[in-house]
């Protein structure tokens, strides 16, 4: 079987591509995978690393306001569907996915467009506009929220599967984890990250806790985005009695490790990330991004919240102040956090690759 993946642009497209993947090598060890993506995204990192070939095509969002940036989109966004018909006749898959981002609309438009089993799977409770789109023309959509039916017209497209995340989360132990991370022994870990491309106010926030704040009660693990990192590390000054129980860094890349020794996550609340989260029963402290469509992430902040699996911190609201005492006072209270992280794993969903995996086999 032949399956071209597209996804690109943040980890929170990749991931589930790459999830779903090695679902499919697990079932499928002959199967030939490729994804294609575009040259600026993070997918020239992350997809590399699991080792499958990477394509890449000219495409890149735009605003509807007319201006310079906006004609040269337009121009590239044309482009990428000859880019993709070519790119189609020479791998010649036997299905095309989607996972999100710019890549997929020119990619599956032209896979369904030459009768190529295609689908298509939606990881947030409100739809991005290239899903919705597509949806007319793909054999499937994969949903991860149950709200997300109401902005699909074709239900009988519609399949519930959940979010596809990756099988390193579930084969950790804690303790081997822990001890390769090298953190301070009888501390709790607080992972703070703010995204794949980093998140400016909460790095501001946490470096500004670390260096007025901080007294050594936690270890932390600070990932700023690598576009961040120069700048946010150069202002970050411990004491050096604590540096040893703190590590900032572009980008975790073995999250799946990270996850598994974490007590408490400071992050956004983008739906894959809620998913992980709900998958390892890690309490949180969500700070959701308010520059997403639809406000969609306060709407998985809030769900999360009332399930009593995380505390919810407005970017508005956000100061090192705040977001310290938040974290002392779960920190210590550890029946307070046991109690969240059973909270938080009680809607998990373990089997959501396997679930799109039988969609394939059902549309080839």
């Amino acid at each position: 079987m032949k399956v071209l993946i597209a996804g690109g642009g943040t980890g929170g497209h990749i991931n589930p591509g790459l999830a779903i993947a090695k679902y499919i090598k697990q079932k499928e060890a002959e199967a030939d995978i490729t994804f294609v993506g575009t040259k600026k995204g993070l997918e020239t990192k992350l997809v590399p690393r699991e080792g499958y070939p990477l394509e890449t095509i000219t495409v890149r969002g735009f605003k509807r306001k007319l201006s310079l940036d906006t004609l040269i989109a337009i121009k590239e966004l044309i482009q990428s569907f000859f880019q993709a018909s070519r790119l189609l006749k020479r791998i010649k898959p036997d299905v095309v996915i989607g996972t999100g981002g710019y890549v997929c609309g020119p990619v599956l438009y032209m896979a369904a467009k030459k009768g190529i089993p295609t689908l298509i799977h939606e990881s947030n409770a409100f739809p991005g506009v290239t899903n919705r789109l597509l949806e007319r023309y793909v054999s499937y959509v994969a949903i991860s929220f149950k709200d997300a039916e109401k902005y699909f017209k074709n239900k009988k497209k519609l399949v519930l599967t959940g979010n596809p995340v990756r099988e390193e989360l579930l084969n950790s132990g804690r303790d081997k984890v822990a001890s390769n991370l090298g953190i301070v022994e009888g501390k709790p870990l607080i992972v703070a990250m703010g995204g794949s491309r980093g998140a400016r106010r909460i790095n501001e926030t946490i470096a500004d806790m670390l260096n007025n704040y901080f007294k050594g009660e936690f270890n932390l693990i600070f990932a700023t985005g690598e576009a961040q990192f120069d700048d946010i590390s150069s202002t970050v000054k411990i004491d050096e009695k604590y540096r040893d129980m703190v590590k900032v860094v572009p980008y975790i890349y073995n999250v799946d490790q990270v996850y598994v020794a974490s007590d408490l996550m400071i992050c956004r609340a983008g739906a894959i990330t809620i998913s992980e989260l709900q998958v390892m029963g890690i309490p949180s402290i969500l700070i959701p991004s308010p520059y997403v469509t639809a406000n969609h992430q306060e709407h998985n902040a809030r769900s999360l919240e009332r399930d009593g699996g995380a505390v919810v911190i407005l970017e508005n609201e956000l100061n090192a102040d705040l977001l310290y005492k938040q974290i002392c006072s779960l920190i210590f209270n550890k029946d307070v956090l046991k109690k969240m992280s059973k909270n938080t794993s009680k809607n998990r969903v373990t089997d959501s690759a396997e679930k799109i995996y039988h969609l394939i086999k059902e549309i080839i």
